[in-house]
């Protein structure tokens, strides 16, 4: 098609586009973004802006050992069975150029974390803004987007892809006042998953289906819809990412270091009802399985590394986290059956201290045994996002079930097949949303540009 009105559209202005725009446009091609909420960010801003990496020159500073192959072992191990083990391979090996790019070309503030490892990693590869907030990364990229002049349009709804035998040309945009025709080279869709959308989730993720979601509430799996239209192939659609930890009512996720650290979960019993091991997103099925929700006990030491992540220290101040000197005390913050929680406890740190095994398998007890004071925080689970989506290939192509591409179309973020696993929320490993948005967001716009730059010469 001749008569093409840019050569990038980018479809959603959450890390993902906005990092496809940055990449799209220092390659030399002109590239805009539409969003359909009227801010951008999206689950990225709502996420605690992690991005992994594996041999990074700031682990190098550090002193940490690592590299792309350490980092598949570790997200195959945690993920397991996968539709495309391929991704992995190629989002481990692109992770380290991709953090040093958000830093030096796209001046995004952030630092390894090395407080602690996180869920899924054996060694600190957690790249993050010092605030742990996604929202300063979303910033950080929207001041890169605004230094180029690059158009980003707020509440402009994409009603339908533009599609001539079979090739994708854009799409049709709805801002209010009718419906426009934009007409692009490539598209690239950056919208996020589908956990915003109860019967996609009934359909392919029904283990989680009627938990709260806390995601972002533009979440409602247009690149499925449209994706299954044009026929191409899905991948990993089982995955997600739950929480099994929000602060009730207050609606922040308490920090998972609480737990990591070693704090327990009990139930509306005062009672612990499984291994907390699994971590944040693999323990939510759990809690959403057992009842309304749970509340999370912990200690001094513990409060004190998770009070250097700026929302857990809101939590705190808006009453969400209660310090109690007694486990009675813990216990009657909340109503909870004191004698119960206290013989829980008291078996909890008998395993924690090695006099006994935990009848729930834990093995690795932080900090534990527990000792006063103690803070505790009612919670609830959730589920954040999708990690299924459209198959794409090493440069973010969709792919039809034969392995061709779908002619001008890529895809990264909740859009795309995720790498953590083919179903369920344990092969959730931290930052692997983030990786998949801002790499392949990243990779789609270096690849768009060059078949651009080939069609063209």
């Amino acid at each position: 098609m001749s008569d093409v009105d840019l050569d990038i559209l980018v479809i959603g202005a959450g890390a993902c586009g906005l990092a496809a725009a940055v990449a799209a446009h220092d390659a030399g091609v002109s590239v805009a973004v539409v969003e359909k909420r009227d801010r951008p960010g999206g689950n990225s801003s709502l996420s605690t802006g992690s991005v992994p990496a594996a041999g990074s020159r700031f682990q190098r500073a550090a002193g940490i050992a690592d590299d792309p192959e350490s980092m598949v072992r570790d997200l195959m191990a945690i993920a397991g069975d996968t539709d495309d083990p391929e991704l992995v391979r190629r989002l481990a090996e692109v992770s380290a150029p991709t953090v040093e790019w958000l830093v030096d070309v796209v001046g995004a503030r952030l630092q390894l974390v090395t407080a602690y490892r996180h869920i899924g990693h054996s060694v600190p590869r957690l790249h993050a803004p010092v605030s742990r907030r996604g929202q300063d990364l979303v910033d950080d990229l929207l001041a890169a987007v605004q230094q180029r002049s690059i158009p980003v349009a707020m509440g402009n709804v994409v009603q339908d892809l533009i599609v001539a035998d079979g090739v994708v040309w854009g799409a049709v945009v709805d801002a209010g006042q009718g419906r426009t025709p934009i007409h692009a080279r490539k598209t690239i869709l950056a919208v996020n998953g589908f956990a915003g959308n109860p019967d996609l989730v009934r359909r392919f993720c029904p283990e989680i289906a009627g938990a709260s979601y806390f995601g972002a509430l533009g979440s409602t799996g247009e690149a499925i819809v449209w994706g299954e239209r044009l026929g191409a192939a899905l991948a990993n659609m089982g995955a997600y990412q739950g929480y099994a930890a929000v602060a009730y009512p207050q609606g922040s996720i308490l920090s998972w270091t609480t737990v990591e650290k070693g704090g327990l979960l009990v139930g509306a019993d005062a009672r612990r009802f499984g291994n907390e091991s699994l971590g944040y997103s693999g323990y939510a099925r759990i809690v959403f399985s057992q009842g309304e929700g749970a509340f999370a006990l912990f200690d001094q030491r513990i409060f004190d590394i998770a009070a250097e992540e700026e929302e857990f220290v809101e939590l705190w101040r808006f009453g969400g986290v209660k310090r109690a000197e007694t486990i009675a005390d813990a216990a009657a913050a909340f109503g909870l059956d004191a004698a119960a929680l206290a013989a829980e406890v008291e078996a909890y740190n008998a395993a924690a201290a090695g006099a006994a095994a935990d009848r729930f398998g834990r093995r690795d007890f932080g900090l534990a045994p527990l000792r006063p004071p103690f803070f505790i925080v009612r919670t609830v689970p959730g589920l954040f996002h999708t990690q299924g989506g459209l198959r794409v290939d090493r440069d973010a192509r969709v792919l039809r079930p034969d392995g061709r591409p779908v002619p001008n179309l890529f895809a990264g973020g909740g859009a795309a097949a995720g790498i953590s696993g083919r179903s369920g929320a344990l092969g959730y490993a931290s930052g692997n949303g983030l990786l998949a948005a801002v790499g392949l967001g990243r990779l789609a716009a270096l690849a768009a540009a060059r078949e651009i730059a080939g069609e063209v010469a």
